[in-house]
């Protein structure tokens, strides 16, 4: 039986032709894979052509408009995921910086937190391992961890996606505010069906035509219809319209105690909240993750329920 031959010495190495391969299967197609690698479509197109040449086996079909894994490449695509894994595990013993995080880390973060909120732990973070750079990406919803080459995420809301992991950081408490101007010589409200009648502004991403307030201390639910005047799916537009008068808003707590406390806004049904929005941070399940994301993640357990103004979930 003739042996297929090995990449010569001038050739990419083994380890780089499959790390080329599973970027390619996991990004979707060469092109992908070539933008997240640094380099060419022809470059990830010969490094394909190379392992396929070194192992005597296809392993994808490829038309104009399409990708899809050989049987043998399924197999390949398998086994050599678990192999890269292992190898940087074990890369990672032998120079003994298992606990000495560098490299760069990929984070998505939402518009609102990633501009103000979140940056002060980004930065401690930054100071206590400096052999670490972040890539810090303003971008509200979850991800395509592969696709686009991130390490985590932290996201505001439910994670419906069975295949990350999600750790649940805080509870952010929302509240109705609006601006003086809107209530006239009128008495802030003190009961949620006092607000029905009044102009609201909507926050698309959460509530559009109802909002649902629980009592503080009973427990007691009122679901509110409202009719918005304005929507929008910024919580800064929705910020700025509430402090220009347009009307009633529910805004998480940390985002309006500023102006609360200065009397630009009023807390109206100061007894009800509307239901708290859970902040997650989300990764791709793996079987190594690199020091740089498991001292992140610690990081951001840490400090994320103080900086959001929420607090850490039972349980």
């Amino acid at each position: 039986m003739i042996r297929p031959a090995l990449p010569s010495s001038s050739s990419p190495d083994r380890v780089a032709l499959l790390r080329t391969f599973v970027k390619i299967v996991e990004a979707g197609s060469l092109s992908a894979a070539a933008a997240l690698l640094g380099t060419t479509q022809p470059t990830v197109s010969r490094r394909l052509q190379a392992l396929e040449r070194s192992l005597g086996l296809p392993l994808l079909q490829r038309s104009t408009h399409s990708m899809k894994l050989t049987e043998d490449g399924e197999r390949c695509f398998e086994r050599a995921k678990t192999l890269l894994a292992n190898l940087e595990a074990f890369e990672s013993d032998m120079r003994g910086d298992r606990d000495q995080p560098d490299g760069t880390l990929r984070v998505v973060v939402p518009h609102a937190f990633g501009q103000h909120q979140l940056v002060e732990p980004l930065a401690d973070y930054l100071r206590r391992y400096p052999r670490v750079s972040v890539e810090w990406l303003l971008r509200d919803g979850q991800p395509s961890f592969i696709a686009d080459g991130i390490d985590c995420a932290l996201l505001v809301g439910a994670v419906a996606d069975p295949a990350v992991v999600a750790i649940r950081l805080a509870e952010v408490p929302r509240i109705v505010a609006a601006a003086p101007s809107v209530l006239g010589r009128a008495a802030p409200p003190a009961h949620p069906s006092d607000l029905a009648d009044m102009p609201w502004l909507a926050l698309r991403t959460y509530y559009r035509d109802t909002i649902t307030l629980t009592h503080a201390s009973g427990g007691e639910r009122i679901e509110l219809p409202i009719r918005p005047r304005m929507s929008t799916d910024s919580l800064y537009a929705l910020r700025s319209a509430a402090l220009m008068g347009l009307g009633v808003c529910v805004a998480s707590s940390w985002l309006v105690a500023d102006d609360l406390a200065h009397r630009r806004l009023v807390h109206l049904a100061p007894s009800w909240q509307a239901d708290p929005l859970p902040v997650h941070l989300v990764y791709p399940q793996a079987r190594f993750y690199p020091a740089r994301l498991r001292r992140f993640i610690e990081a951001m357990r840490a400090s994320v329920p103080a900086v959001v103004g929420g607090r850490t979930p039972r349980g």
